[in-house]
């Protein structure tokens, strides 16, 4: 039987690069959006497109319903990959801020995956593969809440993993570093509603630094890769017999690895420092 992919965040970026690969690999994906828009235009492309909204507990419960629906009541693999950043200094971060990413990002993917599990337990098998990023392990300046809610998806897949472990259901973390996506872009409708950073103290360095990364293009980031090379980890931590727990996606994920296993905290630290 041909198998099936349930992938959140397809608009654009790494979401839509991992639908249109695993459909090349023979698979039935169902290539999910927050918006109607993207779900009809996914849709002229020839997927199935459930529109699902972290944010929106409703649309949670219709989606997975209209994909199991149309499978019969199985699903092998879910991605939980959409989210979004809200950049700024954690003094300058207004809290109803990170409750809204912590909705979409942490909240939602768990309430998904809640839902998914008793019908991948039924079935006897299934691989929820969780998107998280090399922000997961270690904290870079200005990205407090983006941290956050990747630090909790790992304790969460982590604890997941263990608790699964006598099942033939698999938990997996896939770690990248810069890809090229929409995210910056789109992070800041979140950053002009949440932080005031004109009247921060670090007003500044928001003027030397952040600002210009969020306003101004200055091309692809040093070791940036496609997001294709997140979506060949995926193709292994979906079709392996025995998939990764992890698998590290660009060189600065390697590096921050490495870095994070040989060097105190204090060291770590002095190298992040200069990301300001």
């Amino acid at each position: 039987m041909q198998k099936t992919i349930l992938i959140t965040g397809c608009s654009s970026g790494i979401g839509l690069d991992a639908a249109r690969g695993m459909r090349d690999r023979g698979w039935r994906v169902f290539a999910s959006c927050r918006q109607d828009a993207d779900c009809d235009r996914l849709r002229a492309e020839g997927f199935d497109s459930p529109r699902i909204d972290y944010c929106d507990a409703a649309s949670i419960t219709a989606g997975l319903a209209e994909v199991l629906k149309a499978t019969g009541g199985t699903l092998d693999v879910l991605f939980n990959n959409g989210a979004h950043g809200l950049p700024g200094a954690v003094e300058d971060l207004a809290t109803a801020g990170l409750r809204d990413i912590f909705e979409s990002n942490v909240f939602g993917w768990h309430e998904l995956t809640r839902q998914v599990l008793p019908v991948m337990r039924a079935q006897g098998h299934g691989r929820i593969v969780q998107n998280s990023s090399i922000l997961g392990f270690v904290s870079f300046p200005w990205r407090g809440a983006y941290v956050a809610t990747k630090y909790a998806i790992e304790g969460l897949s982590d604890t997941l993993r263990i608790e699964l472990s006598d099942t033939d259901i698999k938990v997996v973390l896939i770690e990248p570093g810069p890809v090229t996506s929409k995210i910056r872009e789109n992070s800041i409708p979140h950053f002009e509603r949440f932080v005031d950073w004109k009247n921060s103290a670090l007003r500044p360095l928001y003027e030397t630094s952040l600002l210009k990364r969020l306003y101004e293009s200055s091309g692809p980031d040093r070791f940036e890769l496609p997001a294709a090379a997140v979506t060949a980890k995926l193709i292994h931590a979906c079709e392996s017999p025995r998939p990764r727990p992890r698998y590290y996606v660009t060189t600065p994920t390697h590096v921050a690895g490495l870095l994070r296993r040989i060097l105190p905290t204090r060291a770590i630290d002095r190298i992040l420092v200069r990301l300001r």
